[in-house]
């Protein structure tokens, strides 16, 4: 199945589950505590990647610092993002998964899987790779005294 085909389905489901459960959540507790509880759980959730963002910044530039390629912490920065853009959705679903990506080591050990398996080498290979054929081009020379 295309890549396209998984992101409509996502942008399809996603918004009809989080309607769901807000309206569960609506049920149980009431409108406004509800309202109330996804805003606080927007603002917790900003204010604790705000702190996880720097830190993760400090990383890559010591990592930087001592020479060393910062691919892990560069990860996590994206996967930082990608928990902010999480937590900033209302709902309590995409709140929960952007939490979840909030934990240092659930995220370092993501990061640290996504570079093993490398899902980013099919476009931008992470170690280079031998050549398959070693390109050999014979001829004869004559060297020219001027």
């Amino acid at each position: 199945m295309p890549i396209f085909r998984y992101l409509l389905l996502l942008f399809l489901a996603v918004p009809l589950i989080e309607i769901y459960f807000l309206i569960k959540v609506g049920d149980i507790i009431g409108a406004w505590p509800t309202v109330l509880l996804v805003v606080g759980t927007a603002v917790l959730g900003v204010w604790l990647l705000r702190l996880q963002g720097l830190s993760t910044l400090y990383r890559v530039q010591s990592s930087l610092q001592r020479g060393e390629l910062p691919a892990t912490a560069m990860l996590e920065g994206l996967l930082l993002l990608l928990a902010g853009a999480l937590l900033l959705t209302p709902g309590f679903v995409t709140d929960s998964f952007g939490f979840l990506l909030l934990i240092p080591p659930l995220r370092q050990r993501l990061a640290a899987y996504l570079l093993l398996h490398s899902l980013f080498q099919s476009d931008f290979p992470l170690r280079p790779r031998p050549p398959e054929h070693p390109r050999t081009i014979e001829g004869e020379y004559k060297r020219r005294d001027e």
